[in-house]
């Protein structure tokens, strides 16, 4: 025995094989694999884009709102009074000298808090007169005869912020004095246009005890004439009429004059009294919305706060009992109003937008759980052999884990590349949080699903379909509280609506709705199933009654794509209810502005001729001839209001064609010789004068009695509270004849209406007026979201069903190849595969329908759509609401419906294709 252990060859030790789960799991689904990565990297992608891109058209509509806004508004002007007179002469010059006033200007942006950022080279600095100089020469226009009057500014830049000069800019000696006997100036082109100053003028303006000549060397041409540097005083870029206070009627032209900053000396021998100014412009392109509570608290700090404090000592020196009387230094500016009425603005926008935000992550976060959830189902005997073999709960939850993370976190990867590519603007960390949420949100689903469902071992499930699984009461008590949360938010946001105080509850209203829905159908659904079941059987064709027993087969899983169907279904309905009530709203608002579909209009009478030439333009269906006058006074009393002359048949005709105070063409036709005339009228108009006869005194002297016969909230022809409406045959020849023409019809040219109009006629259109409406960011921002949320819906409705459908389709197949042994042709194959997917998908579809109406129905009081709709200024009279949109019901269920027999009829096709042979091999995955 020792012989045969000492010649005995040693067989070398196999460790055990070992499989790598992961690729092996890779390389069997490819396609399972690339359908999920490609689900992550798309929700990942509207997930991390969706927070940049609120950033995008918030930081937007807050630029354009400071653009739009005047520079003297926007501007933090910082004044420092006139140089204290117990100084000495050369000592007061010197405190005006642009060297100091820049050493100032660079210690005045040095305390201006970081939050506001300046843009230099808007910013400007300098002296100027507080009071208006006259200018005595006769040759300045004056248009009642009072001289016209200048102020001079001595600004920094001068030659930087000018395009063009005619002659030369001013020019001044370093060490001028108060004494100077001349003064240079420049002047710009409007202010030489109105005031007749050409190069080589001279104006002689009063100085201490002598006069002072003031020689223009130049015209100027702004390089940016609505710029910060030009427009802060407007007067430096154009001059103004100036009217004189009541009641006299005089009025004189005021212009500035633009000396060199050298010679700011010489305005202390003018009675100008000269300020020092430094004028701080912001900048724009560097504003984000995110920051508005910092930069109105750094603007409170430069108007009464610690930053005023070290200006003030930094220009006046510390304060004394002198500087007490002759006064600080003080800061400016209505930028504050400006970023208050954005931020209102803004969060009249955001509860909106967060409603649209809450039911599109809704729907993803259900679509993913489900992509996890029919993953288990479909692999539930495969993870029951293994936990059946010994393997651990934990074992088996991390290797489902890694095996999700290897596709998931690459596509969540990839998905947010997109995102900051596609949006390059806005927070970068809100993005990497969304995007982890989608990757962390799939990783989990497919693991955790997987462990509930195999947490004890077993060998036999029993049946779990649909129809037998009785709900527990854990999910009844579940189903219960969502009930009683969607309640509570649908009647908070009828009562509250989404501003003020409304919450993360409130905005997940809709989605809310949905989900609430689809746990009511799924329990619904057997009902209909088993009382189509036995008509079914007594049919002579197996198809019905084996496409009916197959669907209430369905596993209960179910329950997650019908609720993913809904909950989509409802956000594409309730995201396109929005667009058409952001529609609505502006075209009513526009056509009540307008009046018609075009108007032209006039001060004084059209050309006769004028409406013939109109009616016979391209695209004109209707018009109607008014006399629209302002000034008319009923009672002969001092109150007017708008009075117009109208034909009764066409002015009619026009109301009812556009619903504005439609009425009967007879309550305006004329009664018996010598009776009233009569009159609509608006509410406010009707309560003042009643019904009795009263005369209305016109602009020409002549009057009619009118007595009001009809009452309406308003009218086409004028816009207001208060009107008047009579026929035109009432009037004179002189009243009556038209000064505004109202036009209706589709396509109307509004380039060929101008050219046919007087070149003193204003044209408006309808549809040029509520393009005006969709102008700011903010709202087009707010419209691309919800349009998102539309396509979102859609697609994840097809997602979800495009899923359910595939996870039982190796199931079909090898049920379709078993019948086909038994003699079923193509064309049965075919339609028992449709017939078996369209319960679910018509149940998904109705339901959808169903839910989305219900849902904007009910929730429609307290949706208020003017804050996207309309601009802060405007107001549609009758609101701007909910509006039920067919397309977004019908598209989306339509889109399902056709998907559903797709499936059926592609995978029919592709199972023929391949034949039976291969799908009823013994040991074959399925």
């Amino acid at each position: 025995m020792s012989e045969v252990r000492l010649f005995a060859r040693a067989e070398p030790r196999v460790p055990g094989a070992t499989v790598p789960w992961v690729r092996t799991r890779l390389r069997t689904a490819p396609g399972t694999a690339f359908w999920l990565a490609l689900l992550v990297a798309l929700t990942a992608c509207l997930a991390a884009a969706f927070p940049r891109a609120v950033d995008r058209y918030e930081d937007s509509g807050l630029r354009r709102a400071v653009e739009h806004a005047r520079p003297d508004r926007t501007s933090v002007q910082v004044y420092a009074p006139p140089p204290s007179p117990l100084l000495t002469p050369p000592e007061r010059e010197d405190v005006l000298r642009p060297a100091l006033l820049a050493r100032q200007y660079a210690e005045v942006r040095a305390q201006v808090p970081r939050a506001l950022a300046l843009d230099p080279d808007r910013s400007a600095y300098g002296v100027r007169t507080t009071l208006d100089i006259p200018v005595p020469d006769p040759w300045l226009p004056r248009p009642t005869g009072k001289p016209a009057e200048v102020t001079l500014v001595a600004q920094s830049g001068l030659g930087a912020h000018t395009a063009a000069t005619r002659g030369r800019l001013p020019r001044a000696a370093a060490d001028v004095t108060a004494t100077a006997p001349e003064l240079e100036a420049a002047v710009t082109v409007d202010t030489a246009k109105s005031l007749h100053i050409k190069v080589g003028s001279v104006l002689h303006l009063p100085a201490a005890g002598r006069t002072l000549p003031v020689r223009v060397t130049g015209v100027v041409t702004p390089r940016d004439p609505k710029g910060a540097y030009w427009s802060t005083r407007p007067v430096l870029r154009s001059p103004s009429l100036i009217r004189e206070p009541a009641p006299s009627i005089d009025m004189h032209w005021l212009g500035a004059l633009l000396i060199a900053p050298e010679a700011a000396p010489v305005l202390l021998a003018t009675p100008g009294r000269p300020e020092r100014f430094w004028h701080l412009a912001p900048s724009e392109e560097v504003l984000r919305a995110r920051e508005i509570p910092a930069l109105r608290s750094a603007l409170a700090s430069l108007e009464a706060g610690p930053a005023l404090r070290k200006v003030r000592l930094g220009i006046d020196g510390p304060p004394t009992e002198l500087t007490q009387i002759t006064g600080q230094t003080e800061i400016l500016t209505d930028l504050d109003e400006v970023l208050i009425g954005y931020d209102r603005f803004r969060a009249g926008v955001a509860p909106l937008v967060a409603v649209a935000a809450f039911g599109t992550g809704t729907v993803a976060v259900v679509v993913l759980l489900m992509a996890g959830g029919l993953t288990a189902d479909r692999r539930r005997t495969e993870l029951a052999l293994l936990r059946a073999r010994g393997a651990s709960l934990g074992g088996l939850t991390a290797r489902l884990l890694a095996e999700t993370a290897v596709v998931a976190v690459p596509a969540g990867a990839l998905g947010l590349a997109v995102a900051l590519v596609t949006v390059p603007e806005g927070r970068l960390g809100y993005a990497v949080a969304a995007a982890v949420a989608v990757t962390a949100v799939t990783c989990a689903a497919l693991p955790l699903r997987a462990a509930a469902a195999h947490r004890v071992v077993r060998l036999h499930t029993g049946r779990e379909d649909i129809s037998s699984v009785r709900p527990s009461r854990r999910r009844t008590v579940a189903e219960l509280t969502l009930l009683v949360l969607a309640a509570g938010a649908v009647e908070s946001l009828r009562r509250r609506g989404t501003s003020g105080a409304s919450d993360d509850l409130v905005s997940l209203a809709p989605v809310l709705v949905g989900v609430i829905a689809a746990l009511v159908l799924v329990r619904l659904y057997p009902l209909p199933l088993r009382g189509l079941a036995r008509p079914a059987a007594r049919l002579r064709g197996v198809l019905a009654h084996l496409s009916l027993a197959r669907a209430g087969r369905t596993s209960a899983s179910a329950v997650l794509p019908l609720l993913a169907l809904l909950t989509a279904l409802t956000t594409a309905a309730f995201g396109g209810s929005v667009l058409a009530g952001v529609k609505e709203a502006r075209d009513q608002a526009a056509l009540l502005a307008v009046g018609a579909d075009a108007r032209v209009e006039t001060s004084t009478p059209l050309p006769s001729g004028l409406p013939d030439r109109l009616r016979r333009s391209p695209g004109v269906s209707g018009l109607s001839a008014v006399s629209v006058t302002y000034d008319a006074k009923p009672e002969n009393g001092a109150q007017s209001l708008p009075l117009a002359g109208v034909d009764p048949a066409d002015y009619a005709a026009l109301a009812s064609r556009t619903d504005i105070g439609a009425f009967a063409a007879a309550r305006l036709r004329e009664g018996a010789p010598g009776a009233p005339v009569p009159a609509l009228a608006s509410t406010a108009t009707a309560r003042t004068y009643g019904t009795r006869p009263f005369p209305v005194l016109l602009p020409d002297g002549s009057s009619v009695t009118v007595r009001i016969t009809t009452v309406l909230d308003r009218t086409p022809a004028v816009a207001g509270p208060d009107f008047l409406v009579v026929n035109r045959a009432a009037l004179n020849p002189a009243m009556s004849r038209p000064t505004t023409l109202l036009l209706t019809g589709k396509g109307l040219d509004g380039a060929a209406l101008r050219k046919t109009a007087p070149r003193a006629a204003s044209v408006h259109l309808r549809s040029e007026e509520r393009r005006r409406y969709a102008g700011s960011p903010l709202q087009t921002g707010a419209e691309g979201v919800y349009a998102t949320a539309v396509a979102a819906g859609t697609g994840y409705a097809v997602l979800a069903l495009l899923l359910s459908l595939l996870r039982t389709a190796p199931e079909r197949t090898a049920l379709l190849a078993r019948l086909r042994t038994m003699g079923l042709t193509r064309a049965a194959g075919r339609r028992l595969l449709i017939l078996e997917s369209l319960p679910q998908a018509v149940l998904a579809a109705l339901g959808g329908v169903l839910t989305g109406w219900a849902t904007v129905h009910l929730l429609s009081p307290g949706i208020d759509l003017t804050a996207i709709a309309l601009p802060a200024a405007e107001t549609a009279s009758t609101g701007a609401r909910l509006r039920t949109d067919a397309l977004s019901l019908a598209i989306p269920a339509t889109a399902v419906l056709l998907l559903a027999v797709g499936m059926g009829v592609g995978q029919a096709w592709w199972s023929a294709r391949r034949g039976s042979v291969r799908e009823l091999r013994a040991g074959d995955a399925r």
